[in-house]
């Protein structure tokens, strides 16, 4: 999708409004565009990349999940520890809001069966057209191939073009440059130093909603069942309620939906203790007792494995990973199965390397910012966006928070400028 079109001019009548630049091109600051030019701002936006919401897009390959449609505490709290600050974010523009939104670009939406929202298409690119559409009727100015690269000794932004630096004045400065996972896609988190060089404090950027590896699996395990999904189990950590779904077992390790749920707590225990001991239940529809009593019926001539798969329904890869994790004496009676199979430890090492993950944790703490979200040590500097510290697991979480973060920092950006005129 190319941004070369021909942008509009603002009229002359709008001069005098005050200019404000957007950094980031993806959801945050596309919002935060919006937001400013229906205020009354003449904006500029600029993107490193050949085209913006790339990421946005590739979020959509195999179906656009835009929010969800959770009760209101439940999905609150799929933001852990910023819980508070993505709640006063959300006052605002909530999934409703957001579905309304939607809406108004003349994309429908559909609930799944799991909760989540989707454009009835399924796909981002006809919402990202439509909203790019929208922008460049309000005025707002795309520039691709621009890349931030800080301030000068004046204070004037300085910007990286295909024609070489430029020099840009702005009233305000609103940065959504994105974390650091997929760099490909833009967000390569280069922008952390420019802000450590004027002295705001930044949080490490981690992997969130990532892979993890094993210290290392058998060669039996990984040339047999690597890429092997794993259906219908449970996940828990660090005494925390186990989830159910499903995840992958890969070469070194293992990553998928229900392991990325999990992806904070299962990092801040390798990141204090060295490691992290998951618990897997390969059957949580079976309780302890139950399957116990089944294992300890007689097997007579029958193998272990067929004695498993007869009375537990275990096979493949969830057999294989308990031969692979169970200690081997607890094979000598099946009924000593039992409680294995309802909490099997996985030792995690390690996270798999940033540049893998679906998003990051860490960046810019909410306690850098004001309520406005500007941040203290830069007055008329604005951040939303992942470059935000804040996580959340996929399922429509973190575009819905995305969102709301760029509506807030341009609000705040407006009122800031309104109040230095």
């Amino acid at each position: 999708m190319s941004d070369s079109a021909p942008q509009p001019t603002p009229d002359s009548s709008s001069s005098a409004a005050p200019r404000v630049a957007v950094f980031g091109g993806g959801p945050a600051g596309l919002m935060a565009a919006e937001v400013l030019a229906a205020g009354g701002a003449r904006v500029d936006l600029y993107d490193a990349m050949p085209s913006v919401g790339r990421k946005f897009l590739l979020a959509g390959v195999g179906g656009m999940n835009i929010t969800h449609s959770e009760p209101k505490d439940a999905f609150l709290s799929r933001y852990g520890e910023r819980r508070a600050e993505i709640a006063r974010l959300l006052q605002e523009f909530d999934a409703d809001a957001l579905r309304d939104w939607i809406h108004s670009l003349g994309i429908e939406t559909f609930v799944g069966t799991s909760g989540r929202v989707f454009p009835t298409d399924m796909k981002a690119a006809p919402l990202l057209r439509a909203w790019l559409r929208r922008l460049r009727e309000q005025g707002v100015v795309i520039h691709t191939r621009h890349r931030w690269l800080g301030w000068s000794e004046d204070g004037a932004l300085r910007v990286a073009s295909a024609e070489g630096e430029q020099l840009v004045e702005a009233g305000a400065v609103l940065l959504a440059l994105g974390g650091g996972s997929w760099p490909r896609l833009g967000s390569d988190g280069r922008w952390s130093a420019l802000l450590e060089a004027r002295g705001v404090e930044l949080a490490p950027l981690r992997p969130s909603n990532c892979g993890f590896e094993v210290a290392a699996w058998s060669e039996h395990l990984k040339q047999k069942f690597a890429g092997a999904p794993l259906k219908n189990v449970a996940l828990s950590v660090d005494g925390q309620p186990p989830r159910t779904g499903e995840f992958v077992l890969t070469e070194g390790g293992v990553e998928g939906s229900l392991v990325y749920a999990l992806s904070a707590p299962i990092r801040q225990c390798i990141e204090q203790r060295g490691e992290a001991r998951v618990l897997l239940d390969l059957l949580p529809q079976i309780p302890l007792e139950k399957l116990a009593t089944a294992l300890a019926k007689a097997r007579g001539k029958q193998s272990l494995a067929k004695h498993l798969h007869r009375q537990a329904g275990l096979t493949g890869v969830k057999a294989a990973l308990l031969r692979e994790l169970a200690p081997r004496e607890a094979f000598d009676q099946p009924a000593q199965l039992a409680p294995w199979i309802k909490a099997l430890p996985i030792p995690l090492v390690r996270t798999r390397p940033l540049e893998e993950a679906i998003s990051s944790a860490g960046g810019v703490p909410f306690e850098a910012l004001d309520q406005d979200l500007m941040l203290k040590a830069l007055p008329g500097v604005f951040c939303a966006g992942e470059m935000l510290d804040w996580e959340a697991p996929t399922g429509g979480y973190l575009l819905t928070a995305c969102f709301a973060s760029g509506r807030s920092a341009a609000h705040g950006a407006l009122a800031w400028l309104a109040r230095r005129q």
